[in-house]
């Protein structure tokens, strides 16, 4: 089957990409081409200063309303947009793009990552090297993984085999995806917009868009309303 067939584009999985991240986005097709970027990135933004944002400590930068518990740790360069909150135990490892009126909860740790607008992270997450589009939700507990046990480049396995050239690559999340409670991304996972994974599940290589993981063998597309 040709790769045309898988729906992980930028443009499949993203119906929107806020306007300060276009640069990072600008002329790359799929999204694992965006990760070795996202460190550059954010430091020439920290480096440089960002209109209607306030340098919290060097090389953070946070827009307005934005909420950050004083036992909460950031490390630069980390870019915080208007109305999110990092809550209590949060650990934001650098390199780290949060648009607006997200949630970074308690024990949630964020490392060369992107999480879109409205995207939430509030307890207990791991998201290492992914990007979480608008409006994603990952349940208490759920993991992006992101490198593989023996330590080899990951490809991403969907009807057609991807191979991204990355020794660390954890998940992407199109909007509005769901992880439940408990579950594992593998390295390499892409969801699609709107797809749902149940509690407890383990998941690797593509769901579909509008789909229910119900298990790692049992994906079933969702009904219409």
């Amino acid at each position: 089957m040709s790769n045309s067939a898988d729906k992980i584009k930028n443009s499949d999985l993203f119906d929107c990409i806020p306007d300060m991240l276009l640069p990072l986005f600008e002329g790359k097709q799929y999204p694992w081409e965006i990760l070795p970027d996202i460190k550059g990135f954010v430091g020439e933004l920290s480096a440089n200063g960002i209109e209607g944002f306030t340098e919290l400590e060097k090389g953070i930068w946070i827009g307005e309303d934005v909420k950050i518990s004083p036992l909460a740790t950031i490390l630069p360069p980390a870019i915080i947009c208007d109305g999110t909150e990092i809550r209590t135990g949060a650990f934001l490892r650098g390199n780290v793009f949060v648009g607006k009126k997200c949630v970074v909860g308690n024990a949630s740790e964020l490392k060369t990552s992107v999480l879109m607008d409205g995207a939430n992270v509030p307890h207990y997450n791991y998201v290492g090297d992914s990007i979480l589009g608008n409006g994603a939700h990952m349940g208490a507990g759920s993991i992006a993984s992101n490198l593989k046990s023996d330590k080899t480049n990951i490809t991403v396995r969907g009807n057609a085999e991807y191979k991204t050239g990355l020794r660390k690559m954890g998940a992407v999340l199109g909007d509005f995806a769901e992880i439940g409670c408990g579950s594992v991304l593998n390295p390499g996972t892409v969801v699609g917009k709107r797809s749902n994974v149940y509690p407890l599940t383990s998941v690797r290589g593509v769901v579909p868009p509008n789909c229910i993981v119900k298990s790692s063998d049992n994906i079933v597309e969702k009904e219409e309303r």
